[in-house]
């Protein structure tokens, strides 16, 4: 199918998808609030930006972002770059170095730039006057995700089970759950949500898949996917940390400051 066919497909799909939502809140305001809808021009035009916008974000992920980071992957673990010894047919999994770090940089560059974060971040200086700081907020969940990513990677490499990760990494957040201040907590919990949207996912996703399709011994269904999971629970891990050691510091200074 040529390009502007493919491009009325992916139109017509995304019109579909969202007419339900457009009906959702229209049908609501009609006929339980029982309200006309205000500015009814501008709502119109709205929904038209998104139904383009998400129509040609749909249309570069399967031209760019999902071919990119399969494309990476593929470069990164083959054979002559990795360099394998003449005869040894499956690479130890410090040969894929280069892997982890290109996932760990890939991770934490699309999460300091995800538009959700970015927004959750500004919102959470503003309600805490300041006592929260939007990009320290953000390095510490881009610092979470890019560590998830890259354990991601050395799983898919070493074809180890997923659960295990997911489990210890549970355990952890609720020992720290435990200890943290209350007023985190919640920010926290949903730093690991917003981190899988528009920008990481795509990218991640592909990289998983390009990785699992090329390391020997591994299946694209079975090791492909979870770098998603990574990436939603080490955040959480990463913004606990972030306010336990800023509180720690702090009381420290007011101790420091008593004794003199």
């Amino acid at each position: 199918m040529a390009w502007p066919g493919e491009l009325a497909a992916t139109f017509i799909a995304t019109l579909r998808d969202i007419l339900p939502i457009a009906a959702t809140i229209i049908g609501f305001q009609i006929l339980v609030i029982r309200k006309p809808i205000v500015h009814p021009k501008r709502i119109l035009a709205g929904f038209v930006y998104v139904l383009i916008g998400i129509t040609l974000f749909l249309e570069g992920l399967k031209m760019a972002l999902f071919p990119l980071g399969e494309l990476m992957a593929q470069q990164l673990t083959d054979p002559a770059f990795i360099q394998i010894a003449e005869g040894v047919s499956v690479a130890p999994w410090n040969a894929y170095l280069w892997v982890y770090l290109f996932a760990a940089s890939i991770g934490f560059a699309t999460t300091l730039a995800e538009p959700s974060l970015i927004a959750v971040a500004i919102k959470a200086e503003e309600i805490s006057g300041g006592a929260i700081h939007a990009l320290g907020l953000r390095l510490a969940v881009s610092i979470g995700v890019s560590f998830g990513i890259a354990l991601g990677t050395y799983r898919i490499v070493t074809g180890t089970e997923l659960y295990l990760y997911i489990i210890v990494g549970y355990v952890v957040v609720i020992i720290q759950t435990v200890f943290a201040p209350k007023m985190i907590i919640g920010l926290a919990y949903d730093s690991g949500g917003v981190t899988t949207s528009t920008v990481t996912v795509p990218l991640v996703t592909a990289l998983g898949l390009g990785l699992a399709s090329t390391v020997p011994g591994r299946n694209p269904m079975l090791d492909g996917f979870g770098l998603i999971a990574f990436a939603s629970l080490f955040p959480i891990i990463a913004v606990l940390g972030y306010t336990q050691i800023a509180e720690w510091r702090s009381r420290r200074a007011r101790s420091a400051g008593k004794t003199e």
